[in-house]
Order: structure tokens, then sequence, then C-alpha cells
């Protein structure tokens, strides 16, 4: 039965998915920690990959709870979902915050505690909104999952400059700056997260927007209109095909993440360029500004030429940028080089977020998306680990050396990686038929011969 309202204001909801992405997005602002944590004379003096162990755990956690909260999503209900992704984010950082003098302390509170409470709460606004719009599915995924881009830009600029840095001015309970930021983080990460799970509901059954009707195509079908349970998702090649694509795009913007800082210092000092510092935080803005940005635009493009073109394109240009962060923006751009460079990745990797949730919505279907696409994420916890780990093993592999040459082989990877995707995105086609389980076909076969 269809059902069609004109009473609720679905776009209430996308208003609350704003809310619970921007206070998720904090993970994305740990490039702002790392040269504190990293200096010897400071009271951490962690190491490269200490500090990339903290982030690629907090993603890898995210990625591997979001597939147990896509499992309970239909049991919970999505706003009790979320309200206890935001309030073990929350306790998290404030964990981080209290007692995080040590490595594994951060690493397993901000890390793990704080990446399971992204990971609970993260899929409840895709989920949500995919169903209040199936019409726009593209671009409402991209304006839902754009708050986590431009809540790093937040997070980043008010521990980094805002208002003197919070880094620099709050020493709350006597905290050196990054555990006193990790106390207020922790305490408004999980009030925007609760603030937004207000309106966090499903529409009813049968729901469909006023005035639309679902599009059907030659074999009399649409997208989404074929319904696979992980199972039988997870039974299908393009499953596959579309999780590489999304890990290899993964690698690449994380990689940037946790580095770009470190990286900024490196190539910009070795030019003698004055204020490193400063610009590398503008460049970190920027990435985090283009990451939500591009989560928009290329959602709303790809509801006009298709998914899998969007995401072929998308790829092969963040290969492109890869390949000539190194050669072209750093060497002959310098300072607006790097700037753009920044831009231009975060710009292509932010649309991943937007196009892989409705591409698994495409493909496999609707009603299902929390749990399939819970799957689908697994591919970001792999590039979470992977990506971080990858700069970290170089730059630490430099034994100290400034020089930013020991960053290129790890641009060169993450290219090629993308370059890769691209081309297995345009080998991929929309499954038709959902594979049923093995036990589900012999007992059909069984049937049919008994007949």
């Amino acid at each position: 039965m269809e059902y069609r309202s004109k009473h609720l204001n679905r776009w209430l909801v996308v208003v609350g998915a704003i809310a619970i992405q921007l206070a998720l997005g904090a993970i994305y602002a740990w490039s702002v920690f790392t040269a504190r944590l990293t200096d010897t004379a400071g009271p951490y003096a962690f190491s490269a990959s200490e500090t990339a162990w903290v982030f690629s755990a907090g993603l890898a956690t995210f990625a591997i709870v979001m597939v147990l909260a896509g499992r309970v999503l239909p049991s919970t209900g999505p706003r009790l979902l979320s309200v206890a992704g935001g309030l073990l984010l929350g306790t998290g950082y404030l964990v981080g915050g209290l007692l995080g003098h040590s490595f594994w302390v951060q690493l397993i509170s901000i890390g793990i505690v704080g990446g399971a409470g992204i990971g609970l709460a993260y899929v409840v606004p895709i989920s949500v909104c995919v169903k209040w719009f199936p019409d726009k599915k593209g671009l409402i995924t991209g304006l839902a999952v754009a708050g986590f881009g431009f809540g790093a830009t937040i997070w980043v600029k008010l521990a980094g400059s805002w208002f003197g840095g919070l880094l620099n001015t709050t020493n709350a309970f006597g905290l050196p700056g990054v555990q006193s930021v990790f106390v207020i983080y922790g305490i408004v990460l999980a009030a925007l997260v609760l603030l937004g799970s207000m309106v966090m509901v499903n529409p009813p059954e049968g729901y469909l927007p006023a005035g639309w009707t679902p599009p059907t195509s030659e074999n009399g079908d649409h997208e989404g209109a074929v319904e696979f349970d992980s199972r039988q998702m997870l039974r299908t090649p393009q499953f596959y095909m579309l999780w590489s694509v999304f890990m290899f795009a993964g690698i690449a913007g994380l990689m940037v993440i946790y580095c770009i800082k470190l990286f900024g210092i490196d190539a910009l000092e070795h030019n003698g360029v004055a204020g490193a510092g400063a610009i590398t935080g503008t460049a970190m803005a920027w990435y985090a500004i283009f990451n939500g940005l591009g989560r928009i635009a290329w959602g709303s493009l790809s509801d006009r030429i298709g998914r899998k073109t969007a995401i072929t394109v998308m790829s092969a240009l963040q290969g492109v940028t890869m390949f000539a962060t190194y050669h072209v923006f750093i060497q002959f751009g310098m300072v607006y080089g790097f700037i753009v460079a920044a831009a231009l990745i975060g710009f292509n990797y932010g649309g991943s977020f937007a196009l892989f949730p409705a591409i698994t919505a495409d493909y496999f279907g609707n009603k299902k998306v929390g749990s399939n696409y819970g799957w689908m994420f697994t591919a970001y916890g792999v590039a979470g680990l992977a990506g971080p780990l990858l700069a970290g093993y170089f730059k630490d592999a430099a034994k100290g050396a400034a020089d930013p040459s020991v960053w290129m082989t790890p641009f060169i990877i993450a290219g090629a990686l993308c370059v890769i995707g691209a081309l297995i995105m345009a080998a991929t086609s929309r499954p038709r038929t959902a594979t049923l389980p093995v036990s589900d076909a012999r007992s059909d076969e069984l049937a049919a011969q008994s007949a």
C-alpha cells in the first residue's frame, strides 16, 4: 500500500541528520592534534605511527560497529540507536581528555570507544533519509553526510585558530591543550547527536513523496526495486566490486587526512616558506570544506548522470590529483598549490560518502540499505587502517628526515589505487535479481522436482 503524506516535513529529518553528522565528523579533525602529540619536547612524544594507530583504530572500529548497527537498527529503531552512539562518542572523548596522557589510553578511548559511538550513530541518518527521499537519493545522502565533512572544519578551526584556538587557550581541569580540547569536545559532540536524534523517525510503511512515481526501466523495474538482504548481497560480485572501489577511494582520502599537516610542514619548510603551520591549518580547513561540498555536488550530479558514471569519473579524477600533488602542486604551486591539492582531494573523497550509500540502495534495494550499507562500509574500515599507516610507515622509515620526497611513494600508491577503482567501477552493472540463499534455493529445487 502506498502512503503519501502532505503533513510531515521530511526536511526536518535532513536538519537532524546534519546535526548528527557534524558531531561525528570530529574524527576527521585528528590532524590538528598530531603535531602536538608527536612533539618530542611535549607531554606526549608519540611516534607518527602511534598517532596513525589512534586514528586508524577509530576508523576501523567505526566501520566494524556500523555493521552491527545496521543489523540491530530495525529492532532498536533509529532514534534509540543514534542516542546510544552519541553518548558513547561523548564518553570516549571525555575519558580521552581526563585520562589520555598515554598512547594506550588515547587508542582505547578516542580510537575504540569514540569510533564505536560513531559507528552506531552514522548509519541512522543515511537509512532514514533514503527512506524519506527515494526521489532524491544522491542529493539527500550528500546533504545527510555533508555535515561529517563540514564538522571537521569546525572542530579543526575551534581547536587550532578560532578565538585563539582551544589548544592554546584552554586548560580544563588543569589538563594540557590536547586533553582539554577532548573534554570540551566530548560534551559538545554528545549534545549535538542527542539533539539530532529527536527527528530520526522512519516514514510510514509504503511512503512515497507527493507527486512522485518511481521511474521504470526497460525490463520493468527501477533502481532499488529488487530487494536484497545482506546474505543475498554478499553473494553478488557487484558487492565486492563496489567494496573494492570504496576501499581504494578511502585509502587515498584517509591517508591525506592523516598526513596533510605533517606532509605540508615538511614540503613548505623544505622550500623555505614561512608560516608552514598556519598554511597547513588553512589547507586542512579547505580540505574539510570541500569534503562537505563534494558530498552534495557529487550526490546531486549522480542523480543526473547516474551513480556508476559519477563514481567512475570521481575515482579517475582522484587518481590524477594524487599523482599531481607532489610533482605539480607542491613543486610549482607551493602555498596555493598545496591548498588547491588539499581541496581537490577532499572534494573527491567526500563524494564517496554520498555516492556509495546511494548506489548500495540502487543496486540492492531501499528497504535494507541500513544493514547493507553497514557491510559496504567495512571497506572504509580497511581503508582506515591502510591509508594512515601507509603514510606513517614511510614517514617513520625516513628516520626524522624533513625532505618531502619521503611522501612521494604513498601518494603514488594511493593514486594508482584510485585509477584501478575507476576501471573496476566502469565494469560493474546492477544486479537484476536477488540471489537466494543456498537453503532456500535447494528447497525450491526440491519443490520443482516433486511437482
